[in-house]
Order: structure tokens, then sequence, then C-alpha cells
């Protein structure tokens, strides 16, 4: 395989290790079960690996002739075991990863694998956010997210598109605009006919909008319409969390966003507030199935209204 490998720095292969271990008493303080890793084969060069028992994304995982690829990188506690995953599936090194946004679930392991000679993949705006400290509005709760170390940030970024040939295929990514955030990525592998959606896309419930940091609930559903436009009904498409779908998965998601968007809409241009708009239910016929929208409508409403 060939490897393209940026310099280590020995300050920061040191800064690794606190990093790590900062992780592991964090998940110990909130008494979490031990983290694992679940591999799902897609094809016999494309992989999703799921993170059990902790916050974390679904990583897309590409191994062939070039090496290996992935599509996030969860947090510092998760890199060790998915590189174990990895090189039992005959991998090496991981050459490049692509942030599909900047959001600490999907891009934390920057924190380790920038370190250790990685590449770091993103949207030009999601390095720009990665720059300078956030903060999370979850509804719920406000997570802060410090801003990333110079070995963890991106490298390589781009505004739209770009390509790589890696593996023996054509694989794109895409940015169609204002979605869960501003800085989305849409990875498509066009030889293994699948897609890594990041959080535009979710199997687990309804999605969440990072409202205050540029993401919107109708640049949601014009970034999956985008999205629709690039596959084919073969498409494997694989979610920020949740289990793996397929094209028609993501032709009904991307369906009743727009019909929720359509009817936050109206309720808007009527005047209604948050409140209104909750007491409405304009997602009571998806609830049974997609859980409690409390939080989606807050962040959607926000999105719609400012």
């Amino acid at each position: 395989m060939k490897h393209f490998r940026k310099p280590q720095s020995p300050f920061y292969t040191a800064l690794t290790v606190l990093l790590f271990s900062l992780s592991a008493t964090g998940a110990r303080a909130q008494g979490n079960a031990e983290p694992r890793i679940e591999t799902m084969e897609v094809t016999d060069q494309l992989y999703v690996m799921f993170g059990i028992n902790a916050l974390a994304g679904n990583i897309g995982v590409s191994i062939g002739e070039d090496g290996v690829l992935l599509v996030d990188d969860q947090s510092p506690v998760m890199v060790p075991l998915f590189q174990e995953a990895i090189r039992a599936l005959g991998g090496n090194d991981i050459d490049f990863v692509i942030n599909t946004h900047w959001h600490f679930d999907h891009a934390d392991g920057n924190k380790v694998l920038g370190t250790e000679g990685t590449w770091i993949v993103a949207q030009a705006n999601s390095r720009r956010m990665l720059l300078r400290d956030q903060s999370i509005n979850l509804v719920s709760q406000i997570i802060p997210q410090p801003a990333y170390p110079p070995a963890a940030l991106p490298v390589i970024t781009f505004n739209d598109r770009m390509s790589f040939h890696f593996n023996g295929q054509q694989i794109d990514l895409l940015h169609a605009g204002e979605a869960h955030t501003t800085g989305d990525v849409a990875v498509i592998f066009r030889g293994d006919n699948a897609v890594h959606l990041g959080d535009v896309f979710n199997t687990s419930g309804y999605p969440f909008i990072d409202a205050d940091s540029g993401g919107s609930l109708p640049g949601l559903v014009a970034f999956c319409e985008a999205v629709l436009e690039e596959i084919n009904t073969g498409t494997v498409v694989i979610p920020g969390h949740g289990p793996i779908a397929g094209y028609e998965r993501l032709v009904d998601y991307t369906t009743t966003l727009a019909e929720i968007r359509d009817q936050l809409a109206a309720l808007i241009d009527d005047g209604a507030s948050l409140e209104d708009v909750i007491a409405a239910e304009p997602t009571a016929q998806w609830d049974a199935q997609w859980g409690d929208p409390s939080s989606f409508l807050n962040r959607a409403y926000a999105s719609m209204t400012r």
C-alpha cells in the first residue's frame, strides 16, 4: 500500500498521550461502559464503524492498495479502538480523514490522528469554526467546544467540490450549502456506490440543526436534494448516527423534512411563536417513528426566524 504521511512533531506526539488519558478519564467519570467498535462491511473495501457506549458518529473506512481513508474520527478515546479494527481488516496507518463537519463527536479524533501524520480534510467553513472556541446549543444543554490545537486542524480544505482518486475509485466531496452546520460534506464513493452524509442524515431520530452556527432546516432539505441528484436507487447511504440505509430511506427523510419545513414556514408567516409552533404539533404524524420533536422544532424554528 502507498502511504501519504505528514511529518510528526515530538511535542504533538506527547500531546496525543495526554489527550487520550483525559478522554479515558472523562469516560470513566461519566460511568460509561467500556467503549468498543462494531464494524459492518459495505463492500470488500468499504466499511462502517460504529462506536458503542460512546458519543460517536459513524465512521466510513476505505481500505485498499493506496492506503486507508476515513470519513470522521469520533473521539480520542475511540481512536486506538478503530485503529485496531482497521488493522484487523488488513489496513495500516490512516492516510486521510475527511471531517463531514466540525462537531466534536465527528472530529475530536483529529487531536490524535493529526499528530500521527494523517492528512485532515474538511470544508472551508469547518476549518474556520475549529480555529476558535465554539458552543453547541443542544437546547437541553450547551456544550463548549474549545478551539482545536494546530495539529488537529484540517490542512486541506475546499469550498463546493473536490475529488480523491484513491483505492481504485473516484471519491467526490460535495458541499451544498448550510444544512446541519455551515460546513457539511457529503462523501460519495463512486466505485462502492455509497455516500456518507454525516449529520445531514440521521436514522436514529429527528436531525439536530446547529442553528446558532448557521445550520438551517431549509438548507438541510436542499442539501439532501442535492445529494439525491448525485446518487442512484442502489446507493448505500451512511448517516452520521444510526443504522445505514438506502436511497428510498433518504428520499422519505427528505420529503418528511420538506413537509415540516413548509408547515413551519406557514406558521411563521402567520406570526407564530415557538410555543405556538410546538402547540400546533407539525410533526405529529412522524413522532412515533422519529421520537420527541421538541429540540428539533426549537432549532428548526430558530433557523427559520433568525
